[in-house]
């Protein structure tokens, strides 16, 4: 990847509806190159998808919290809460840990009813999970999906 592909990648994840031909003026470039580079990004799977953000709070879910589970044992119980988290909408992001506990949820609700169903009757019936710990974000200090590219 070199600076031009940085500058293309950079422009699309401030805005990735913007034009081939908007993206060519900006980096100095004609739209066959840029036009060219994006589609060999995309196939590299450097360009993963092209989607609209939303606000949250504005289709209605309200909160945003992030769940540590603790599992009791590694080994055959993973790929199986693995499995079923995948299918739970509200579940954003999981991350697998070092340290104390296994995972990182982030999921997102519309309201604290709501997530004490999916803890109920999804997350605490999962086998192999121990513990779950839930924090509440109250503000977002900073959020952004753009990657920061060095050459």
């Amino acid at each position: 990847m070199d600076k031009l592909d940085q500058k293309i990648l950079d422009l699309l994840q401030q805005d990735a509806m913007v034009p081939v031909a908007e993206i060519a003026e900006q980096v100095g470039s004609s739209k066959s190159v840029c036009w060219r580079r994006i589609q060999r990004l995309q196939d590299d799977g450097i360009i993963k998808s092209r989607v609209a953000l939303l606000d949250p709070n504005k289709v209605g879910l309200d909160i945003i919290l992030f769940a540590q589970v603790k599992m009791t044992a590694h080994g055959r119980r993973l790929p199986n809460f693995i499995e079923i988290i995948k299918d739970i909408p509200q579940i954003l992001e999981c991350y697998t840990l070092m340290g104390n506990v296994d995972f990182l949820l982030k999921i997102v609700v519309k309201d604290i009813q709501e997530y004490e169903n999916l803890w109920w009757h999804h997350l605490s019936q999962i086998e192999g999970v121990q513990e779950i710990s839930s924090t509440i974000a109250m503000t977002a200090v900073k959020h952004t999906t753009k990657l920061p590219l060095y050459d």
